[in-house]
Order: structure tokens, then sequence, then C-alpha cells
């Protein structure tokens, strides 16, 4: 493990890679006319196809396309679509023209779309026929993919057959490696969604680094499974850009339900499936896995990713699949991938220790800092993970005050997680600092939570908190102050919250108090109230209200 002792910096147990000065389109469909025969995308539920001829034909046609409705370097367009087998297309036609991808949750209130289309300075929203009730009330030009033909708005396959027809002559911009490409929406460490700024180039330097173990002979070999969402940078980079870089074939597929996942995994021969530790557990768990015949499986591995992965669950995950390997990662929207763990032996890879996150990956520098002095800290002491590279955002969309406080003057990424690195590189997640809950994978921030609550006229104060939970990993949970008229139940406040937010980020526990403790400085003592509710579940289950409904 390199390091510079004196400020404790550590890097690669591999040497540095080279990475391309390609944009992130012609990166990862570079030699693709090679394979133009080949699948690269199949939808899983209506059997729809894309080779990568027809992949590289229609993100040209896309882009030519939006370039004709007057979209210019740095525009945005948000896509709110779940997976389908065109969202690549959708996404690197964006990027190709020299926009900016910007992906969000099907699954979101229209409240919270609306936020994100507002926040981007969306030029256009691209959805489908039945989302769009959600975007359809938005003063933004729609496009919707799919047969139905929605009045009002653009019909892509319409959209596609006009950019045939049109003039060669539209305006062209030169797209550089340095120009953004991508605007995910992340809660960072602390507060409400944030627009995180990518260009092409932190996203191929971070596919170069993620993907240099990856040898010729699995080049066109690999089956992965689309499942995760492709809004979030995981899945458009870890899965959709990755898989289309080594000429493989993605299997989307736009919900999860087990019995279809595991025939999924099985009908289609998948080698490779990045998945969430609540599907790991229904895994080991559900009876139904016993239905199907596993020794027709053709899978290799698993990634694990998103949320920390029980060692209980690992275990027996693995006595159930012998041979399937388990493969954890480590990264955040504001980087994407710094850690893998895993690599090839046969090359002198050397696989990482169980329940670690992995190695750090080439190209990057991580270090481990006292969150009280900012003194970086030796191997095997616990501190704040920090990680500097060509993969860092530029920063949050108009947000200069908490970009400041992510990335420091030195650039150093501060990702608001507790770990530390032993002795044979191996890095360890051990806490969090920042106050994110992780729902099944997904990032709900209290702060937000805590804003909805108070705009109810009969709440005076509000705190939430992740309590752990043995399927989604953690859940939010409520305790709120309600004024002296107040004659709403625990009940009324949590269904209040869920009209406003997603399902993933719905308040599941509440419980009514006097007062929210806090520390002088004015911040939530949220481990009091995370200890107390635990206490009073455990003591005395009806004493706090749950949400029923999932």
């Amino acid at each position: 493990m390199a390091q510079n002792e004196e400020e404790h910096i550590f890097r690669s147990l591999y040497p540095p890679v080279a990475v391309s000065d390609m944009t992130l389109p012609d990166f990862v469909l570079q030699d693709a006319e090679l394979y133009a025969n080949k699948v690269a995308f199949v939808d899983l539920v209506t059997g729809k196809e894309y080779t990568y001829g027809q992949v590289v034909r229609d993100i040209r046609r896309f882009a030519k396309a939006l370039r004709s409705l007057g979209l210019r370097k740095g525009n945005v367009v948000v896509v709110v679509l779940p997976n389908v087998a065109e969202y690549a297309i959708v996404a690197l036609g964006i990027m190709a023209a020299g926009g900016v991808f910007s992906g969000a949750n099907p699954s979101a209130h229209s409240l919270e779309i609306k936020k994100q289309v507002e926040a981007a300075d969306a030029m256009l929203i691209v959805t489908n026929g039945a989302t769009y009730k959600k975007v359809k009330d938005l003063e933004c030009p729609v496009t919707v993919l799919g047969e139905e033909r929605v009045e009002g708005t653009i019909c892509w396959d319409e959209l596609l057959e006009a950019a045939d027809r049109a003039s060669n002559d539209i305006i062209k911009e030169v797209v550089r490696q340095t120009d953004l490409c991508a605007l995910p929406f992340s809660s960072g460490t602390t507060g409400v969604s944030k627009g995180v700024m990518l260009t092409h180039r932190n996203l191929v330097a971070n596919l170069c680094s993620t993907l240099f173990s990856v040898g010729p002979e699995l080049v066109g070999q690999i089956t992965i499974l689309g499942l995760m969402p492709f809004f979030h940078i995981y899945g458009m980079t870890g899965i959709c850009c990755a898989t289309m870089k080594n000429k493989g074939k993605v299997v989307v597929m736009g919900r999860y339900e087990l019995e279809a996942f595991l025939n999924a995994l099985i009908t289609h021969e998948i080698t490779f499936a990045p998945i969430v530790p609540p599907i790991i557990q229904a895994l080991v768990k559900n009876p139904v896995v016993d239905e199907f015949d596993l020794t027709r499986l053709k899978l290799r591995a698993v990634m694990s990713a998103a949320a920390p992965l029980a060692p209980e669950i690992l275990s027996a995950f693995e006595k159930k699949f012998p041979g399937v390997e388990v493969q954890e990662a480590y990264g955040m929207t504001e980087h994407s991938c710094i850690t893998l763990s895993h690599g090839d032996p046969n090359k002198g890879h050397r696989i990482s220790k169980k329940n670690s996150v992995g190695f750090v990956l080439p190209n990057m520098e991580v270090k481990f800092v006292d969150p009280n002095t900012g003194q970086s800290l030796p191997k095997n002491t616990h501190g704040e993970i920090c990680v500097r590279s060509q993969c860092v955002m530029q920063g949050y969309f108009k947000n200069e005050v908490e970009t400041a406080q992510t990335i420091d003057k030195n650039g150093w990424l501060h990702t608001g997680d507790i770990g530390y690195i032993d002795d044979d590189g191996d890095v360890f997640i051990v806490d969090r600092i920042k106050e994110l809950i992780k729902y099944k994978g997904f990032q709900v921030a209290p702060a937000e939570l805590e804003g909805i609550l108070l705009t109810h006229s009969s709440v005076e104060d509000a705190a939430v908190v992740g309590l752990p939970d043995e399927e989604a990993g953690e859940i939010p949970a409520g305790c709120v102050v309600m004024n002296s008229n107040a004659k709403e139940s625990e009940e009324e406040i949590m269904n209040y919250v869920a009209s406003n937010v997603a399902n993933y980020k719905r308040v599941r526990v509440l419980q009514f108090v006097d007062k929210i403790p806090t520390s002088p400085s004015g911040k939530i003592m949220r481990r009091l109230l995370k200890e107390e509710l635990i206490r009073r579940m455990k003591n005395n289950p009806k004493s706090v209200a749950t949400l029923k409904s999932n």
C-alpha cells in the first residue's frame, strides 16, 4: 500500500491506469461497430432488444433531435423513467449532444420531481406514459417514450424519425471531456437534495479505475442484471456504461419481485448481478428461492453496494450459493466508486477480506481524518474517509456553500463516513457522521422530512432519525412536538408526510414527545432520540405508532 507517512495518504495496491481523453459516449461505445449485431440491452418484461449497432444509431439520432429542438451545451434534460431498454440511449444521447443528463426517481412524488426540474433549470423532460401524470403540469416541454401518444408532448419515435429527415447543418457544438455531462441529485453528507456536477472526465476516469482488472477474455462475455435504478449514478455508470464498455449485455428489470428476479437469473443466464443487501437477505431467507432449480444458475458474482451487508447474511449467502462470489463496493454520487473488494487472482490481484469494502482503486488517494482536529490518521485508526482523484465532482449546482463544506481547498472530498484501512490495504466502514438514513439502499435526508413535518399546522418541532431494521437496513423514525391545540394522531401525522414524499421516504415510526433534545449549539441530539425510540419499541411497542403500509 503506497503511503505518504507524513500526511497518512493511502493509494492503491495496484499501479496507476491510463485515463482516456474521450467523452463518455465515445469511450463506452469505442469499437461498437465490431459488435454491431450483439444485443446490448434487452427488456425483461417486453423482450425488446437493442443491438450495439442500434444503440449507436439511436444515440446519434437523439443527439441530433435534441440539437434541432434548441439544446445547447450545458442545457439540462431531466429523465423521469423506470429502467427501460432505451434508458442508456436517452442518457448518452443527451451527453453526445453536449447536454447534461439528470436522472429523476420515477417513484418520487410530483412535488419532488418539480423541485429537481426547477433546480436544474431543465429545458426538456423525458418520461413515459405511466409517469407523465407526474410532470404534465410542469412548465417544461416533455418527450414521451412508448407507443402511447400523449397530447401536448413530443413522441420519442416521431422525434427520432424527424431527426433522420433533419438537415445535417444543425448547430453542433464541440463536446469536451471537461464539460458537464451528468447532474444527479444527492443529499450529500447533510441536508436536502442537491445537484452533483459531473464531467465526462469524472465518469471516464472512474470507469478506467474500476475496469482495470477486466481482461480482454471477458469482453463480450458478461451478462449483467440491470435492476439497480439507472437514474442513480451507480446504475448509469456502474451497470450501463461499464457493460457497454466491455460489450456485454444488460438484462433490464424495471421493478424488483423475487420470483421474476430468480427467473431472470436462470433464463437469461446472467453472470453478474449488482444488487443491495435486502435482496441478498431474501435469497437467504425466503422459502420461494428453494422452489427454483439453482443448479441452472450461471451466476458468477453479485455486487453488494448502497448499504452495509450484515456479516451473518453474507455467511448465509455464501453457504447457500457456494459458487457465487460476493463483491462489495463503496462510493458516493459525488465521486462514484472509491473501493472494490475484488480482483483477478490469476493476475496477481488480491481478494479483499470479508466484511471490508475492498481496496482503494487505482489513481485515487484516500485518507482518514479526525473530524475534530482535521489531522490525517495512520492505519487501523478510525476517521472520516476523504478521497482525492480525477473523479471528484465539480461541486454542487449553484450551491457554493455546500460545495466548500464538502470539498476542501486541497481538493479532498469529505465523504461523511467513518472508516479505517488495515495493514493489508483493506478499507472498512464502521459508522456515519452524516445523518442520512439508508432505507433499502435509498438515501433519506432527515432534514427534508423534518421540513415537511414542520409545515403541518399542528407541529411545533420535529426530529427524524434512522432506526435499524432487518429488512430495510434503516427506517425513518420521527419524534414530534405538537402544539397545545392539536387533535391529530401519530398515524395522521405519518400519513401527512407520506402524501408529500416518495414511498421510501415515509416516516415509519412516530412518537409524540414534549421536547426535542438539542446540544448547546442547537444541534439535534439524534443519538439520544434513537436510543429512546429503540428502548420504547423494545419495552412497550404499543407506545410507538408504526406505519403499516409498505
